[in-house]
């Protein structure tokens, strides 16, 4: 044992490389093939500790798993099982986590899986816990997840600052959200921030995506942490932090002002690939660097042009999409995307993202006409309303509305505007915002003196994460609905489904007739910034 154990330790710091040509040498090597007879033998015979270890040594040397020395050694473990102590538990759980499942390896983890529920309990020490929890994987019943949850809670108080960042993994691993053990452990990080590496921080940053936790006091550590050291960093190591963020809806402003002034002082460092992950990230956290608007869009704009010869039809309309999302119009891509034949390639093609893409499309010509400099507001804009039904987490306001305005008379819901743009509801009031109109009596009106309204009820992931500040999509559809007349006034659905129904007539009366409520401005992405 102490020998394999030995041969491990030296064998996993080696090179990949390294260690295909040392994995050769030892299997040919005469010593190690008696080693491995000598264990074959003594399987029975060994402790519980020479047992597992070995076991687990020539497991990660790649002997292969279908051979008799491992299927014995698997075997002998389950016949000990109930021998082991909880280090030992620990050990083989890691080894079976690498091994496929064949019929002696199901009937191990089976096995281990009940000792681990007895042995729960008894276990003190927060290493050992992770990573049976990192080990054991998605796979285990939701009770046992829990158990292994209040175990770990219990010795929260002694978690350490590396424990905290595996435990974040484990967590992943196991496919569980604890709310209480990622605030623990999000603390000790926070703390620690400046000592966790680039790769840590990215997994850390992952880790919170795939469990759906979202800490801004985290996030901002992070952020703040990278902003403050963004000298020591490179180009592209800020663009997966940016990209990590993005995906979590988190907008770092400070930290996206200093990689915007990085790409427009060097934009050779911006091949395709990273073009479209810098426009996607900028796009969809609606953000547009202090002070550089119009050199950062020329930058990205000119870098686009010069792969216009080779980029795909799919990547161009990402790439034109996401400028326009921002409110800017890139030309020559718009004409060699719109061309006929790049067109119909995109709506013909049968592939799972052609819905995608004709939205995509259709936002697309919406900006190049509403965002255009020429558009003017119209002086009267046809809506329809789609559907007399109301969503069941709508009802609530048009309850409270009928209430606060005495009459459903008084708006309209379900409207239905050109640019396939919909608005929940409605409200027509007079030029100095005191009075509402019935809807019947200005359906025909072309007076600016009216003004309109339009409520969105938007949930929560709409907006960056611990803000009010909209992403992309809504952000665009705001400003369109600007363009079109409409005074908009986004209300958080949850927040509102929260209220009491005295509050919520209150709220709404203060969203109509406050004369803060809805300044009327054109509403560009950089106003809401």
């Amino acid at each position: 044992t102490n020998s394999l154990t030995m041969i491990w330790k030296l064998f996993k710091h080696l090179s990949e490389d390294q260690q295909r040509y040392e994995k050769q040498l030892i299997f040919e090597h005469p010593t190690f093939v008696k080693l491995c007879q000598q264990l074959l033998r003594d399987a029975r015979r060994m402790t519980r500790g020479d047992l597992v270890f070995s076991l687990h040594a020539v497991v990660n040397l790649g002997v292969p798993q279908n051979t008799l020395l491992v299927q014995t050694l698997v075997r002998v473990c389950q016949e000990k099982l109930n021998q082991l102590d909880n280090r030992c538990i620990s050990v083989l759980a890691t080894t079976l986590a690498g091994l496929d499942k064949d019929k002696n390896v199901s009937a191990l983890q089976a096995g281990l899986q009940l000792l681990v529920e007895q042995r729960i309990p008894s276990i003190r020490d927060i290493f050992i816990l992770q990573n049976l929890m990192k080990c054991l994987g998605k796979d285990v019943p939701v009770f046992l997840k829990k158990k292994l949850e209040m175990a770990v809670l219990k010795e929260i108080d002694h978690l350490t600052f590396p424990n905290a960042l595996r435990m974040f993994l484990a967590l992943v691993a196991m496919n569980y959200c604890s709310i209480p053990i990622l605030n623990a452990c999000s603390k000790k990080i926070q703390e620690n921030v400046h000592d966790v590496s680039f790769r840590h921080l990215i997994l850390i940053l992952e880790a919170c995506y795939s469990l759906q936790y979202r800490n801004v006091k985290l996030f901002s550590a992070v952020a703040d942490y990278v902003n403050s050291t963004a000298c020591l960093w490179d180009k592209r190591q800020i663009m997966l932090f940016l990209s990590a963020f993005e995906t979590l809806g988190f907008q770092p402003s400070e930290l996206m002002d200093v990689f915007a002034e990085k790409v427009t002082e060097d934009p050779e460092f911006l091949n395709l690939k990273n073009l479209l992950i810098v426009l996607r990230v900028y796009s969809r956290l609606n953000y547009i660097p202090r002070g550089q608007k119009h050199l950062f869009f020329e930058t990205l704009h000119n870098c686009l042009n010069e792969y216009l010869p080779q980029i795909s039809n799919t990547e161009l309309l990402k790439a034109v999409y996401s400028l326009c999302m921002l409110g800017y119009l890139p030309r020559r891509a718009l004409d060699e995307l719109l061309q006929k034949d790049s067109r119909d390639e995109l709506l013909l093609s049968d592939d799972l993202y052609k819905e995608q893409k004709e939205v995509m499309i259709r936002a697309v010509k919406a900006c190049m006409e509403l965002d255009s400099p020429s558009f003017t507001k119209p002086a009267f804009v046809l809506t329809e309303n789609s559907s007399s039904l109301i969503s069941l987490n709508l009802r609530k306001a048009q309850e409270a509305l009928i209430e606060l305005l005495g009459d459903e008379n008084m708006f309209q819901q379900n409207v239905q505007l050109p640019y396939k743009y919909h608005i929940d509801f409605e409200i027509r009031m007079d030029s100095d915002r005191r009075k509402v109109l019935p809807i019947s009596a200005t359906d025909d009106h072309t007076d600016s003196s009216v003004q309109r309204l339009a409520f969105l009820f938007v949930p929560l992931s709409a907006f960056c994460v611990g803000t009010t500040h909209p992403q992309g999509k809504l952000a665009m559809k705001k400003r369109h609905l600007n363009k079109l007349g409409y005074h908009v006034i986004l209300v958080l659905n949850r927040k509102f489904q929260e209220m009491t129904n005295e509050d919520a007539v209150e709220f709404l009366r203060e969203k109509i007739y406050s004369e803060n409520a809805f300044p009327f401005s054109e509403g560009t992405v950089q106003d809401s910034n």
